[in-house]
């Protein structure tokens, strides 16, 4: 194990030691910060995907528009035929 992975695992464990060691009231407010901020990276995920399925959506009508066929849309999209023809 690298001089870098071991210090990793020591600060890991250093951190689950601190937890442990939270009274029941810190540990309450600990745990409710974590639920906030997986929640956040849960919204900021979900709207990174709506993003990204938006963009590959917009790409395909231009790509439609200027008469590309369709598989070659497919295969640079990742949309199916169907979706493609739906536009």
């Amino acid at each position: 194990m690298t001089f870098k992975a071991r210090k990793s695992v020591f600060e890991k464990l250093e951190q689950i030691v601190d937890i442990a060691s939270l009274s029941k009231e810190e540990r309450m407010k600990y745990d409710e910060s974590i639920k906030v901020y997986r929640d956040q990276l849960a919204t900021l995920d979900f709207a990174e995907q709506k993003g990204r399925a938006e963009e590959r959506l917009d790409i395909a009508r231009k790509m439609k528009a200027s008469s590309v066929p369709a598989g070659t849309i497919s295969l640079y999209t990742g949309l199916s035929l169907e979706e493609i023809a739906k536009l």
